[in-house]
C-alpha cells in the first residue's frame, strides 16, 4: 500500500469529489496545489504522458489518473488496495 497524492488546483471539481471519496473510504492523502507551481505542473504532465487535467492522482510514484480513473479503480474494489 501506498500513500495518495493528489495535485489539484483552487477551483476543481473532480478534485473536490475525489478528496471527498479519500475521505468517505478513510484513506489519508497528501494535497498539493499544482496551480501554485507551474513548474512542477509541466514536470508531472511530461512525466505522465503529457497529462493535462487535474487532479493528478498518485499512490506512492504509480500514477493513477485523474477521479474518473480513480472512482473506476474504487468500483472494482481495487482502491483500497493501492491507498493507505
Amino acid at each position: 500500500m501506498a500513500q495518495l497524492k493528489i495535485y489539484t488546483t483552487a477551483v476543481c471539481p473532480y478534485c473536490d469529489q475525489a478528496k471527498a471519496l479519500f475521505q468517505q473510504q478513510g484513506f489519508d492523502y497528501t494535497e498539493v496545489r499544482i496551480d501554485q507551481d507551474p513548474e512542477l505542473f509541466q514536470k508531472l504532465s511530461r512525466e505522465n504522458n503529457g497529462w493535462r487535467t487535474v487532479p493528478m492522482i498518485f499512490a506512492g510514484e504509480r500514477f493513477l489518473g485523474g477521479y474518473t480513473d480513480v472512482y473506476e479503480l474504487h468500483q472494482k474494489g481495487e482502491l483500497a488496495g493501492l491507498a493507505r
